[in-house]
C-alpha cells in the first residue's frame, strides 16, 4: 500500500481546536516560542523534539507554526483521551514491533505536504538526546523532507515526576532550530544508511539543543526516576 492510498489523518478538529487550546494553556503557564522562522511555511516537514515532560506532545501540536500529526504511543489511544487524539489527527504507534500502518500514515501526511512530529528519544527522560531512535531520519529519507529540531524546556522541573505538568505561572520555552536537510533516497534503503543519517541528525539536534539552552539561559531537568521510566525498545542509538 502506497502513501497515496492511505487516508490522511483527520485534521479539521486540530485546525479548530488549536487557537482555544493555546488560550487555555496560557491561562495556566506562559509559553514562549522561539525560532519559528526556521519552520518552513509549506511543504513536508518532520519536527523532531527532545522529550522531558508529559506536556511536550500537546504543546508541539497546539503551538506549532503549522498543524502537526505527532507519532504517539498506541497505549494513549484509550477512553476519552484516545478519542481526542484520534480526532486531532495524531498517529498511534506500536513502539515494540514494526508498525507499517504508522509509517504509511506519516508518509501520507508528508506526501500531502504536511507536518509529522516525532520524539526520537522514545520516552520522557533527560532530554539530552542520549537515546535516539531512527524513525525521524527514516521518514525524512523516504519523503525527502527537512527535519526541524524542536527543543522543549520547562515542561518538567528538576526532580519532577514524569507525569507532572508545568506549575501554574511557570514558563515553557519551545525553541525551533535550523532545519536538517535530507534528500529523498530511493528504495532500497539499507539499515546502515538509516543509522548513519540518524547519527548525523542527532549530532545536528544536539548542536541546536545547546543553542537553545544558551538562548534561554535554562538547563535540562535531569533524569526521571527509574521507577517512572516507560519501557523503551532496545533499538535506540545509545551513548556508550
Amino acid at each position: 500500500m502506497t502513501p497515496r492510498t492511505v487516508a490522511h489523518p483527520r485534521r479539521w478538529f486540530m485546525r479548530i481546536a488549536r487557537p482555544p487550546a493555546r488560550v487555555l494553556v496560557r491561562r495556566r503557564f506562559a509559553v514562549r516560542v522561539h525560532g519559528a522562522e526556521h519552520h518552513p511555511t509549506s511543504g513536508p516537514v518532520v519536527v523532531a523534539s527532545n522529550h522531558i515532560g508529559l506536556a511536550d506532545g500537546p504543546l508541539m501540536v497546539a503551538f506549532g507554526p503549522r498543524p502537526v500529526h505527532a507519532l504517539t504511543k498506541q497505549e494513549a489511544f484509550t477512553g476519552k483521551l484516545g478519542l481526542l487524539l484520534a480526532a486531532a489527527g495524531q498517529v498511534p504507534l506500536d513502539r515494540f514491533a514494526p508498525d507499517p500502518a504508522a509509517i504509511r500514515s506519516c508518509l501520507r501526511v508528508l506526501a500531502d505536504g504536511g507536518v509529522v512530529g516525532v520524539f526520537p528519544e522514545g520516552r520522557r527522560g533527560t532530554g539530552d538526546l542520549g537515546r535516539f531512535h531512527r524513525g525521524a531520519g527514516y521518514l525524512a529519507m523516504v519523503a525527502g523532507a527537512p527535519v526541524v529540531p524542536l527543543t522543549v524546556l520547562g515542561t518538567r522541573e528538576p526532580g519532577g515526576s514524569a507525569e507532572s505538568w508545568p506549575a501554574r505561572g511557570a514558563v515553557v520555552d519551545l525553541v525551533y532550530g535550523r532545519p536538517f536537510t535530507v534528500d529523498a533516497v530511493p528504495w532500497p534503503r539499507t539499515q546502515a544508511h538509516v543509522r548513519e543519517l540518524s547519527l548525523e541528525l542527532r549530532a545536528h539536534m544536539q548542536v541546536e539543543l545547546a543553542r537553545a539552552l544558551e538562548l534561554t539561559g535554562r538547563t535540562l531537568p535531569g533524569p526521571v526516576d527509574t521507577a517512572e521510566l516507560d519501557a523503551d525498545p532496545p533499538t535506540a542509538l545509545v551513548d556508550d
